[in-house]
């Protein structure tokens, strides 16, 4: 980014943190949803190689399309 000094969270004023840690843990809710639901879920309700998505799934937004898209039913 262009012009913008980078902060360490420390720097962060207090809703800056804040704003930070919840998106951290939406991120990682919606990471943990994601494998947690190709865990239980059986092949055939899978669209696509099951391990395939649990590695697109290592991030919030691979995780989402999963969630959105990768499962059947």
């Amino acid at each position: 980014m262009l012009g913008v000094a980078k902060k360490r969270f420390s720097e962060r004023s207090l809703p800056g943190k804040a704003a930070a840690a919840s998106l951290i843990a939406s991120s990682l809710a919606v990471v943990v949803s994601a494998e947690r639901d190709l865990q239980r879920r059986p092949e055939s309700d899978v669209r696509g190689p099951k391990n395939l998505w649990r590695l697109v799934s290592l991030n919030a937004v691979g995780a989402g399309a999963y969630l959105r898209f990768g499962r059947r039913g």
